[in-house]
């Protein structure tokens, strides 16, 4: 399961990149469009925070801490800068599982999510499909900007 994971990984962090990329301007990342309350830009820090936290505090030691509301409120942060903050995480989520070992993928999470245990797979598994999911989102924030 760990070679499908950074295959899944790999392929949706590239896919992020290139949707960033496309955005026609920087103002367009962070414009709010009717119907939406969080542009792509706020979408795509929410992202990074959740990547540099379950991933790089907990398991490469990053020493990251979260501002989760901040996520949601900072505004016209260059594309540039949003690319350097997934070029900084995207090698370390694949770093982490590669080096993740398999027996170990039925273990408790060190992080009770929800209020609730959940296994190191199912933690893996649950943040690829969240960042697929809001990789959507900003897939249609920007080809809605872009029309």
């Amino acid at each position: 399961m760990l070679q499908e994971l950074i295959a899944l990984y790999d392929r949706d962090l590239k896919a992020l990149r290139k949707e960033i990329e496309l955005y026609s301007s920087d103002s367009h990342v962070w414009q709010v469009a009717e119907g939406i309350n969080n542009p792509g830009g706020n979408v795509f820090l929410h992202l990074m925070g959740n990547l540099n936290t379950f991933f790089g505090a907990v398991y490469a030691n990053t020493g990251y801490v979260r501002d989760r509301p901040l996520e949601f409120t900072a505004r016209d942060i260059p594309r540039k800068m949003l690319l350097q903050m997934l070029d900084e995480i995207h090698p370390i989520v694949l770093q982490v599982l590669r080096d993740f070992p398999a027996n170990k993928l039925g273990d408790i999470y060190p992080i009770r999510i929800f209020d609730e245990d959940k296994t190191n797979g199912y933690i893996f598994i649950h943040l690829e499909t969240h960042l697929a999911y809001h990789l959507g989102q900003i897939n249609y924030h920007r080809r809605l900007l872009n029309s």
